[in-house]
């Protein structure tokens, strides 16, 4: 008579789940009476079950995390890392317990983000991209038909103060304005 597979499970620091996989896949063999022999079912795990000690690793799996943040910035935190882990397994003691723990941590991250951007979202801390460029669009096309209009409504009358010829002062500020708003339609604006 050997051990029951909650008895098992604790003798080998996994949970009862991953014995039963065990012994359903065949790594590990039951006796008749349905309890395990300790000192044969230890054998067979080693045996059976690949690990890094062994020189078989299990495939690896990496979780990408989206890096989100709230405010637009760039707040990032260590979980928007990849995270290499064991897949399978299911032991609280091993390698696959501590991948589900890390896949588990960073789905919750990600859920904390996504919470915290529609949040914002909601508060109307957030704005849309596509419409906050085509409103900075407009505000500088209204800005330089502005400049562009100046020339022939002051040009008349600061001819008159200076004495000079009206067209030639209309000229001479419309080409002044028209070099500087070239100048400026030079610069290279980021938008992060």
């Amino acid at each position: 008579m050997g051990l029951s597979i909650r008895a098992y499970a604790r003798h080998r620091g996994v949970t009862d789940t991953a014995v039963h996989k065990a012994i359903r896949s065949g790594r590990i063999n039951a006796l008749a009476d349905g309890t395990i022999d300790p000192d044969q079912a230890d054998a067979q795990w080693e045996r059976n079950t690949s690990s890094p000690k062994t020189g078989t690793q299990r495939p690896t799996v990496k979780v990408k995390v989206p890096e989100l943040d709230g405010d637009g910035g760039g707040e990032r935190n260590g979980a928007g890392a990849a995270i290499n882990g064991s897949s399978g397994g299911g032991g609280a003691g091993g390698a696959g317990g501590t991948s589900l723990l890390q896949a588990r941590t960073v789905n919750e991250v990600v859920k904390a983000q996504t919470n915290k951007v529609r949040l914002a979202r909601l508060k109307g801390e957030l704005i849309d991209r596509p419409q906050a460029i085509a409103h900075v669009f407009k505000l500088a096309r209204s800005e330089r038909d502005a400049w562009l209009n100046w020339p022939a409504r002051v040009s008349a009358q600061m001819a008159a103060k200076l004495e000079l010829d009206a067209h030639t002062m209309h000229v001479a500020l419309e080409n002044a304005v028209r070099e500087h708003l070239q100048e400026l339609g030079n610069l290279q604006a980021s938008v992060d």
